[in-house]
């Protein structure tokens, strides 16, 4: 089975070298590495040269929460399925690791042929501030303001002035039910070439997404599940994520006290690694796996 990895990263090259050691001939690369990103072009290259299967694209700057990180993983799956032997494609982020080995993962895939796996809940949702349908109703000016920097307030601020002002989008996506989850996913051929066909057929979707909240959280689960690929979707990204905050972060940054259940997870994947505080936990990983 062939299999592509889908990466999106800003920073450890290191680390993206690492990932790509793990698997074997039949695993092949697609990375974005943010426009704004302090990666050389020699390590980029350097990358390149250690893989005759890898793509790398420097299109968009990607600041959190911005779609431009949904249109760098539609670029990169588009990417993937230019490979015709592609059977399954796998998007993470610069800071997942593997769990399994690529047997297991060829051994899990065949197993389970034609199912989709993603998290996802209908909206409006407890889960998400205000049901989530704060991300779509109004404009969210991520791409154009970074939240991380020093006028990240901003943003929150405008959003309060629309809704003073009684400003508000439509929700009207194609009559679809809307959908959200995770961002990150494992999904089939078919149903990654549904999405790039849907999108040619309805040339206007996609620009729905400007100015949205983390887009990438609500158009690959409001598509599928309303597409023919919806009996086939499986509740679950196949990612151990710990959503709390340890060492710096939500969700959590992963350390030698996690070794336990991440020996034990069923997952394919999990995140968040982050260095020098991950380090001890990958030497284990890569050692146990």
């Amino acid at each position: 089975m062939n299999q592509a990895i889908l990466i999106t990263a800003y920073k450890n090259i290191n680390h993206l070298r690492e990932i790509m050691n793990h698997f074997d001939d039949n695993f092949s690369f697609y990375i974005h590495i943010d426009k704004k990103s302090t990666i050389s072009e020699n390590d980029l290259q350097s990358l390149k040269n250690q893989n005759k299967r890898v793509f790398i694209s420097r299109d968009f700057v990607t600041n959190w929460g911005g779609v431009n990180h949904l249109k760098c993983s539609l670029l990169l799956m588009n990417e993937a399925l230019k490979d015709k032997n592609i059977d399954y494609l796998h998007l993470i982020s610069g800071h997942d690791f593997p769990l399994k080995s690529s047997a297991y993962f060829n051994t899990f895939l065949n197993e389970n042929k034609g199912k989709q796996f993603l998290e996802f809940f209908s909206l409006p949702t407890k889960i998400w501030a205000n049901g989530g349908l704060d991300r779509l109703q109004y404009y969210n000016l991520y791409d154009t303001i970074n939240a991380k920097g020093k006028y990240g307030w901003l943003i929150h601020k405008l959003i309060a002035y629309q809704k003073k002002l009684g400003i508000k989008r439509n929700l009207n996506f194609e009559n679809q039910q809307l959908h959200g989850g995770s961002t990150w996913w494992t999904l089939s051929k078919d149903c990654c070439s549904y999405i790039s066909d849907f999108l040619k057929e309805n040339p206007l979707y996609l620009k729905r997404f400007n100015y949205t909240f983390c887009a990438e959280e609500l158009f690959f689960q409001t598509v599928i599940l309303n597409s023919p690929f919806k009996e086939q979707a499986v509740n679950d990204n196949l990612r151990h994520i710990v959503w709390e905050f340890k060492n710096g972060n939500v969700p959590a940054n992963l350390d030698e006290t996690d070794f336990s259940d991440l020996k034990k997870s069923a997952h394919l994947f999990a995140r968040r690694f982050e260095y020098p505080v991950s380090e001890g936990v990958l030497k284990m990983l890569k050692e146990n796996i």
